[in-house]
């Protein structure tokens, strides 16, 4: 993701928005009401939750498997692109509990249920922005990658008792229907839309990923050259 060029990001982009169009025809003219009872057929945004959370989980493996890269090579590219991914993994983790909240509402006549799954989502939410505030404030660039990098990992081992929650622990959150070890089921029309949520989403985050790491790059060239010239 790091050495994709700037046609190569672009393409990215393009291909992004293309099957961004596409997903919101299947979600909302494709794919099939799950129940007329809610009214205001708010089970579509599970075609925006579902893609949002698993790819925040994603996101924060990413950083950790690049963050011990970086710890290991100390070169800056593996950095970057666990910066990167936790940067757009907050984004769509922030999604994913938004949406959650909405869908929540006339499902279960509350904004938020403090169950297990919820809980350990919104405490996966908070280490991520403890990731960015570590990224801010460290007093050089080096400790904060490296403090940086510790919670990565620290995030990345909580993810499958996130991903898992909902089966190991009673609560109000249905069993999973997509991913490993996924018990639920899906009519046709709404899986083939959920898988193309999925990757449409993946694509996206590729692309964010890409676009960001490219940018570091070029923050990090910056400040290099006013040193040289500084000096």
């Amino acid at each position: 993701m790091g050495s994709t060029g700037i046609g190569g990001r672009q393409a990215l982009l393009g291909l992004a928005a293309l099957l961004f169009l596409t997903n919101i025809y299947l979600i909302f003219l494709y794919a099939p009401t799950a129940s007329e009872a809610l009214g205001i057929q708010v089970q579509r945004i599970f075609y925006f939750h579902v893609p949002s959370a698993l790819l925040g989980m994603i996101s924060f493996a990413v950083a950790a498997v690049m963050s011990v890269v970086y710890l290991t090579r100390r070169n800056r590219k593996w950095d970057r692109i666990a910066w990167a991914s936790a940067e757009v993994g907050t984004v769509f983790f922030t999604v994913a509990i938004a949406t959650g909240a909405v869908w929540a509402k006339p499902v279960w006549q509350k904004w938020w249920v403090w169950d297990v799954n919820g809980t350990l989502t919104f405490m996966l939410w908070l280490v991520f922005i403890g990731y960015l505030i570590v990224r801010s404030y460290a007093p050089t660039v080096e400790r904060g990658s490296r403090w940086a990098a510790v919670v990565a990992i620290f995030g990345a081992a909580a993810v499958p008792f996130v991903y898992m929650a909902a089966d190991w622990w009673e609560g109000v959150h249905t069993e999973r229907v997509t991913g490993p070890a996924a018990q639920g089921s899906l009519q046709s029309e709404m899986f083939i839309t959920l898988m193309f949520s999925l990757v449409t989403f993946l694509v996206l985050f590729i692309a964010l990923v890409a676009e960001r790491t490219a940018q570091r790059g070029n923050e990090e060239s910056i400040e290099d050259l006013y040193k040289e010239v500084a000096s």
